[in-house]
C-alpha cells in the first residue's frame, strides 16, 4: 500500500517546543515516526513524505527512517509551504499510482484505521475516516475539522468553522487519483486549494464517503496540550501490549 504524508508545514502552535513539528519528540520518539510505524502497522509500505519548512533536516531523518525500518520512503519537496495543503497532495500523489492511504504527519491513529480502510477499497474518489464521537477527550474541537455526514455516510459538508456537524475529521483517509483532480479544480476556479475544499467537490460530485472509526483512538498533536495528551495515550498503550508497537494483529 502507498501513502502519502502530509509534512511541509510550519507548525506554528508548536513552534514553542520543536522548530520541526513532524520532529517533535513525543514519548522520545519523533512525531513523524510515529505515524509512519503505524502506517506501516496498517500495511503501509512505501511512503512518499511531502517536505517544505525545515525539509533538509526531516529529510535527513526520514532517510534513516527507511534504513533502520526498511521501508521505501521517497520526498516530494514543495517551494512554498505556507500555501494551503492541497498543494501538497498534488505534490505527493503526482508520485503514485492508484489508491493511497494520506495522513497528516501530526496525527497518531490507530493502525486498525489504516486496516478498515484498506479493506475496503471503494468506487469512489476518497473515503475519510471520521470520529463521530465528538466529545473525545482527545478531540480539540476548536482545531479539529468538522465535517456534516449524511445517514447513507456520504458528506453533506466539511471545514473547520461548518456551524453544524455530527463528525470530526481524523486526517487519515483513503484516496484516489480523484483528489488530486478535485483540487486542481478547486485552485483552477479561483478557491484557495485546501484539502477539505477538494474532499467537498468530490462530495458534491457523490465521489466521497466516509468510515466511522468507532472505538478506534487517534489525536491530533498540535499544541503543547495535545502532546501531553499523546504521550498518555503512548504510555496507555505500552502498558496493554507490553510495550510493542501497535498493529492490525488480532483486531477485528
Amino acid at each position: 500500500m502507498n501513502c502519502l504524508i502530509l509534512a511541509a508545514g510550519l507548525g506554528t502552535r508548536l513552534r514553542e517546543l520543536s522548530e520541526s513539528k513532524p520532529l517533535t519528540p513525543v514519548a522520545g520518539v519523533p512525531l513523524i515516526e510515529h505515524v509512519v510505524r503505524r502506517a506501516a502497522a496498517g500495511g503501509a509500505s512505501r511512503f512518499v513524505v511531502v517536505t517544505g519548512h525545515e525539509a533538509d533536516r526531516l529529510e535527513r531523518f526520514l532517510a534513516d527512517l527507511a534504513t533502520r525500518l526498511q521501508l521505501s520512503i521517497e520526498f516530494a519537496r514543495v517551494d512554498d509551504w505556507t500555501l494551503p495543503n492541497g498543494y501538497s497532495v498534488l505534490a505527493g500523489s503526482a508520485r503514485i499510482e492508484g489508491d493511497y492511504l494520506l495522513s497528516m504527519s501530526d496525527h497518531l491513529f490507530d493502525p486498525a484505521i489504516v486496516c478498515a480502510l484498506a479493506a475496503g477499497v471503494p468506487p469512489e474518489d476518497l473515503i475519510l475516516a471520521i470520529d463521530s464521537n465528538v466529545s473525545g477527550e482527545l478531540i480539540d474541537l476548536d482545531d479539529a475539522t468538522k465535517v456534516a455526514v449524511l445517514p447513507d455516510g456520504t458528506i453533506d459538508r466539511i471545514g473547520k468553522e461548518i456551524e453544524h456537524y455530527n463528525a470530526v475529521d481524523t486526517g487519515v483517509f483513503m484516496a484516489g487519483p480523484g483528489l488530486a483532480m478535485a483540487i486542481r479544480a478547486e485552485i483552477d476556479a479561483g478557491g484557495a486549494g485546501s484539502l477539505s475544499a477538494g474532499v467537498q467537490r468530490l462530495a458534491r460530485a457523490g465521489r466521497a464517503r466516509t468510515m466511522d472509526i468507532g472505538s478506534a483512538r487517534w489525536i491530533d498533536v498540535d499544541d503543547a496540550r495535545m502532546l501531553g495528551l499523546a504521550e498518555a495515550l503512548l504510555a496507555g498503550e505500552a502498558a496493554m501490549a507490553g510495550a510493542a508497537s501497535p498493529s492490525c494483529e488480532g483486531r477485528s
